[in-house]
């Protein structure tokens, strides 16, 4: 009884609650198990963020599948088909999960999945090289996507179903600020280790423990207390796929978010291309890569609380902000590469860059998630999100040979280019009408 007062405590100080039964957007039942629903998500999800940094596709396994010599062509699909390959089937796993009354062990399963997938591809690694291994880790990391997909939506819904509007934001928040702690101190890790000469051994291992990571968050969310919700008797997937499709047609306001959330892409399509100018003006060594995580987590820290908090009062002005703060820094980047020739090989400037995208995108990520919650309740959220993620990943796997472009135009010109649509992302989505 006293671990449950001081849990609603916490709560409501972290919240500036004051009315302890403020349930907007749940039922009165699912009120009363607010408070412990909310750290159970903000635990499991901070697992998953550190598993996600420990494995990360951009620098980690791409890291790995360079050593263990697999075909430069795979290496080039990894972040393509790890991002899209969650959201693409989201359409079709929706129409399954509508039909479940409780949806946190759609997560469960996914996660426990994933765990499966990052292990495997730890193995892989110890035990294999060339193509072998290249086809092999392609192979688990497509399962990984998969599985993925299935924890993006019920999660979605479990947090709308136990967790009130004007409270989600500030949960994102304190859970990105906590897992950047976590995320600084693997990058202070691996810059240390970097002077040790880690070999492939360490970083399997680092892969076997970020897949750790997604079986204790399955472990927890399991805790969550959910009951039951609305349903659907749907049970062709494809055929419930094609009728929810339509909503992209009938319904503008959702259109509308889908365009601004595809112009909103530019701040995580233009992080590699700013480790990659790093690598091209100050050379590959492992420190910078620690010194790239330590920025990042140290962004998340800094500044997903303050997003959280702004998501919960006005998440579209979010999206805005964040999406103008990306799109300056590109643009400022350009001219200075392009036209301050000393500044190319100054240690500091590509850090604090990517230490200010890392703001920008957490309140980008911050504001669409909050967003998108909020715009509606029920079978009618599971729709919004299950189609948004599945054209954002056809988005994705064609905007994924942006790197190609690479050979026939400057590494900070693309980053120019996508800044810029992201002033029309900063555009699209003022203009979107508010959901709070």
């Amino acid at each position: 009884m006293n671990k449950q007062l001081s849990t609603k405590k916490i709560y409501n100080y972290l919240n500036n609650e004051e009315d302890e039964r403020s349930s907007k957007g749940i039922n009165d039942d699912a009120s009363e198990y607010t408070p412990k629903n909310y750290f159970l998500i903000m635990l499991s999800s901070t697992l998953t963020k550190l598993g996600d940094t420990l494995s990360n596709p951009k620098t980690v396994l791409t890291w790995v599948m360079s050593y263990v010599n697999a075909p430069v062509y795979l290496i080039s699909f990894i972040v393509p088909i790890r991002e899209s390959g969650s959201m693409l089937p989201q359409i079709v796993i929706a129409g399954y999960i509508k039909t479940k009354k409780k949806r946190k062990w759609i997560y469960v399963i996914g996660s426990v999945l994933q765990c499966f997938s990052v292990m495997a591809i730890g193995f892989t690694t110890l035990y294999t090289t060339g193509s072998k291994a290249g086809w092999f880790i392609m192979l688990f990391l497509v399962l990984f996507s998969l599985s993925r997909g299935l924890c993006s939506v019920a999660s979605k819904d479990v947090l709308g179903k136990t967790i009130p509007k004007q409270k989600r934001g500030k949960l994102k928040g304190y859970t990105d600020s906590v897992a950047g702690v976590l995320v600084l101190l693997a990058g202070l890790y691996l810059m240390y280790q970097s002077k040790n000469g880690a070999d492939v051994t360490f970083y399997s291992y680092t892969i076997f423990f970020a897949g750790s990571m997604w079986l204790l968050s399955a472990l927890v969310y399991a805790m969550i207390r959910e009951f039951p919700g609305e349903t659907s008797n749907e049970k062709n997937g494809w055929k419930e796929a094609l009728e929810s499709i339509k909503i992209v047609k009938s319904d503008t306001h959702f259109r509308n978010f889908i365009i601004a959330r595809s112009l909103l892409l530019c701040s995580a399509l233009t992080a590699p291309f700013y480790v990659l100018l790093a690598q091209n003006y100050l050379g590959k060594e492992g420190f910078l890569l620690g010194l790239f995580i330590l920025v990042n987590g140290l962004a998340s820290i800094l500044s997903a609380p303050v997003w959280g908090r702004m998501a919960d009062v006005n998440s579209k002005n979010v999206m805005v902000i964040a999406a103008i703060i990306a799109s300056l820094l590109g643009i400022i980047m350009f001219v200075l590469i392009s036209y301050v020739p000393n500044l190319k090989n100054a240690y500091w400037l590509y850090p604090l860059a990517f230490f200010l995208l890392g703001i920008a995108h957490s309140g980008v990520r911050l504001g669409r998630k909050t967003y998108i919650v909020d715009m509606a309740e029920g079978n009618k959220r599971t729709d919004y999100v299950s189609i948004s993620n599945t054209i954002i990943g056809l988005i994705l796997l064609i905007t994924g040979g942006i790197s190609a472009l690479a050979s026939m135009i400057s590494t900070e010109g693309i980053i120019l280019v996508l800044s810029l649509l992201g002033v029309l992302g900063a555009y699209k989505s003022y203009k979107l009408p508010n959901v709070e």
